[in-house]
């Protein structure tokens, strides 16, 4: 019973919030407290950051949950803080120290260079401190009793690497990643292609697909926030759609938005010729997701029951 009158004290919330992740937590565990803010029934995040990440976490509430597959598979933005001549076990911060290694004249010329052959499409070994699974196994369950299994190695393109700044043994970097980038993995590789070794000593997401860091939020603000009730805390809200911005938009008539609700493709007129789109009833209604099919009409992919 008691279960029962708590799941009916929860609201319906649909939209999306940019928070800025404090160091020290998990993502799941950020969004737990976020949704108990909001009294939320559903929500969910769009990739995890480290523990020892910040920045920006996309959290989808409700109907926004369907929008946050395609956030997983968007583009990352990270500035990254690195020390040189240093290895540890999970690649940052939070591992144990497990070599050191002079820096032989390591500076910022060195560095520049060694940091051009990263850039483009390169391989990756995905770490064994991740999420990812072997045989049913987390792999970071494994690497913790002292498991090494062999991994795949992963395409991964790195449309930007810059460097910030560099002083000896740190330097500070700016990353744009796909999808699936081990920011440690780079950095370590980075640092065993200057013979010195590396890891990361500080990462800071600021941007996820279309999202950057304009409209977040830290947990403290939120909670400020939160004392003045949930409308308050509703109008921080990203509209669903807003996570979908690099698609074009589709508007549909009345007649059109009945019979894509029912599951049919229909016909529109101008639409694009391939793709997927944002669909709308009118100029204001989202509907959802939909993709372009061969013959040009408009197929409904993941349609939302409320906007």
């Amino acid at each position: 019973m008691g279960r029962r009158r708590s799941h009916q004290n929860l609201r319906r919330v649909n939209g999306i919030l940019l928070l800025d992740k404090p160091a020290g937590l998990t993502s799941n565990a950020a969004l737990q407290v976020v949704k108990k803010l909001y009294a939320a029934r559903k929500a969910g995040h769009t990739g995890s950051l480290d523990p020892l990440a910040t920045g920006l976490l996309p959290l989808c509430f409700g109907e926004a949950t369907k929008v946050s597959g395609f956030l997983l598979d968007a583009d990352k933005r990270y500035q990254v803080t690195c020390k040189f001549g240093e290895q540890t076990t999970t690649g940052d911060a939070e591992g144990e120290l497990i070599k050191q290694r002079p820096l032989d004249g390591l500076n910022e010329e060195r560095l520049r260079q060694a940091l051009e052959g990263f850039r483009g499409d390169i391989e990756q070994i995905p770490p064994m401190y991740s999420a990812l699974k072997h045989k049913g196994e987390r792999l970071y369950k494994l690497a913790r009793q002292g498991v090494e299994v062999e991994r795949e190695p992963r395409q991964v393109t790195i449309f930007e690497l810059e460097l910030e700044s560099f002083e000896a043994p740190v330097a500070k970097l700016r990353v744009h990643c796909t999808k699936g980038t081990y920011v440690r993995t780079l950095i370590e590789d980075i640092g065993e292609q200057l013979g010195c070794g590396a890891h990361v000593i500080g990462l800071r997401r600021n941007g996820v697909g279309p999202f950057d860091t304009t409209n977040m939020i830290d947990m403290e603000g939120l909670e400020a926030v939160a004392s003045e009730g949930h409308y308050a805390l509703d109008q921080l809200l990203l509209p669903m759609e807003s996570g979908l911005t690099q698609w074009p938009d589709v508007r549909l008539t009345g007649d059109a938005a009945f019979y894509l609700r029912q599951g049919q493709p229909v016909l529109v007129p101008k639409a694009p010729t391939a793709g997927w789109v944002r669909l709308y009833e009118g100029e204001s209604r989202f509907l959802g997701m939909g993709e372009i099919l061969d013959d040009g009409r408009v197929a409904p992919r993941r349609l939302m029951v409320a906007s």
